[in-house]
């Protein structure tokens, strides 16, 4: 795609570790004049100001609306550098080469891109959709435990939202994989079929935020503590136990299936730490949630293992609740 006489420039989108030890990967896959752009590693480089880093290098490089950004990094490189390639000069095509299990089967698939703002999770953000995404298992070699940990929540949540049968062999298996292929195939295959059929969030895509209700508010919170943040696979996990509970108490889950969801995770992550004084805090940032609808906090939950339901009206007093509940596990 990078031969394309139509381009006219090729800029690489890095992070601090990706530039290091995923770049060389990629390098004999690229023109010998490409330029390098390379951003500070972690959500906190998530910002405008990282934007503006990007923007700056594009325009004093003098990339014209025929210049193509690859962005080789995780999710919050794909999220940021997808959003700035939307619109930079009202847009230049963009491609996705994501580098951990996360990024792999979610975040740069079908076409979210955004950054943080006051705060809040992707609270800027452009539907568009990449020139391409291209996935190389190879790459997880360069990640740590936790992160490579981080991305499989993502995993869990498609087989948890639409695959029970999925879910039963991660019982089994959890992560004791040598080889992620077939893994990241079956989430991209299912996450791709529920994009086709809803581009831009109204309706049956909504089953993908799961867990990201309440995960996003125990991550954003978190984010505002020194020392204390965590992935956002850490706080995806938390959230589906949280809205798994939620089900339970809706009528819609039984307690045999929130109890194998609960002892499957806790196997696989360990529990986020949070004093029971901060549940109102925490539960205060689910009102930032782009789900929502006016007053009504509306929260993904689960039919049963396998069948997700959206558009499932919460309050905040019950989304408390539900971190208080998963204070005492």
């Amino acid at each position: 795609m990078l031969r394309q006489p139509a381009i006219s420039q090729v800029f690489v989108l890095t992070d601090a570790n990706t530039g290091r030890l995923c770049y060389p990967l990629l390098l004999p896959y690229l023109p010998s004049d490409h330029t390098v752009i390379e951003l500070p590693a972690g959500e906190e480089a998530k910002t405008l100001a990282s934007c503006e880093t990007v923007w700056s290098e594009l325009t004093e490089r003098r990339a014209d609306r025929h210049a193509v950004l690859v962005n080789l990094g995780g999710g919050v490189l794909t999220d940021l550098g997808g959003f700035c390639a939307a619109l930079y000069k009202r847009g230049i095509r963009f491609m996705q080469v994501p580098t951990t299990l996360l990024a792999q089967v979610d975040a740069s698939v079908g076409g979210k891109t955004g950054i943080d703002f006051l705060g809040f999770k992707n609270h800027l953000g452009v539907f568009q959709e990449p020139a391409g995404v291209f996935i190389d298992p190879r790459f997880l070699h360069t990640l740590d435990p936790r992160q490579l940990k981080s991305g499989y929540a993502e995993v869990v949540k498609h087989s948890l939202i639409a695959d029970a049968e999925a879910f039963q062999v991660q019982r089994r298996t959890g992560m004791l994989l040598e080889d992620w292929t077939s893994t990241i195939e079956a989430s991209v295959a299912l996450k791709t079929e529920i994009v086709a059929q809803d581009p831009l969030e109204a309706g049956p895509r909504k089953l993908l935020n799961f867990g990201h209700t309440v995960g996003h508010a125990l991550e954003s919170y978190l984010l505002t503590q020194s020392g204390r943040e965590i992935l956002h696979g850490e706080a995806v996990a938390a959230g589906m136990m949280c809205e798994a509970w939620l089900s339970v108490q809706k009528g819609l889950l039984s307690t045999e299936e929130l109890d194998q969801i609960e002892t499957f995770l806790f196997s696989v992550f360990d529990k986020v730490q949070f004093v029971s004084l901060e549940t109102e805090a925490i539960a205060e940032y689910a009102w930032q949630d782009k789900k929502n609808a006016g007053s009504i906090i509306n929260c993904t939950l689960l039919h049963s293992i396998g069948r997700g339901v959206y558009d499932q009206p919460i309050t905040i007093q019950e989304l408390a609740d539900s971190l208080r509940y998963y204070h005492r596990l």
